[in-house]
């Protein structure tokens, strides 16, 4: 059986949220979201992991919905938004997990910092075709990294112990493709 030619899709930036979220003060956790994704992904139907993918994302749009902490977080201390523009992702490795799931590993490249992170990946969904006619697909991922392994190592000490902002972030992209 011969193996079918990967088909390319791009991001639909209109469709597609990048989303995190980390503890504020032990407490709670505070989530937030970039917008303006863009990248396309080459996929092989039948066989999904020899698939790849390649993303990036504009570090200035990140919203949390709190103008002074997206400032902050824009600044020096945490994602330095006027250094380090962009966010990036190149995959190295699709694993089949079990049926419509995969983990995708790959390069995350934040803050200047590039490491490997692996992603759950629900999807590819079936295609379905849109009122004008392009042929669309989604998929959602999730990950946790450490902001400290980016250099994101900026906090405060609490007084009750503790400090105000988690090392964890947990990271979900809900992304739809249209083929190209």
């Amino acid at each position: 059986m011969t193996a079918a030619p990967a088909t390319t899709w791009n991001i639909d930036p209109a469709h597609s949220a990048a989303e995190f979220k980390v503890k504020h003060m032990m407490i709670s956790n505070v989530k937030g979201k970039f917008s303006g994704l863009n990248g396309s992904l080459s996929l092989n139907e039948v066989d999904p992991t020899l698939s790849t993918i390649e993303a990036s994302i504009p570090t200035a749009t990140l919203s949390t919905a709190d103008e002074q902490r997206d400032n902050h977080l824009k600044s020096a201390d945490f994602f330095d938004a006027e250094k380090f523009p962009t966010l990036t992702f190149k995959s190295t490795q699709v694993r089949k997990v079990a049926e419509g799931e995969l983990a995708v590993t790959g390069e995350l490249t934040m803050h200047g910092v590039t490491k490997s992170v692996t992603f759950a990946v629900d999807g590819p969904s079936r295609p379905g075709t849109d009122p004008w006619g392009n042929q669309r697909i989604g998929l959602s991922a999730t990950t946790k990294i450490n902001r400290k392994d980016f250099g994101l190592t900026w906090n405060a000490a609490l007084e009750s112990g503790g400090v105000l902002v988690g090392e964890e972030v947990a990271i979900t992209l809900d992304v739809q493709f249209i083929k190209a």
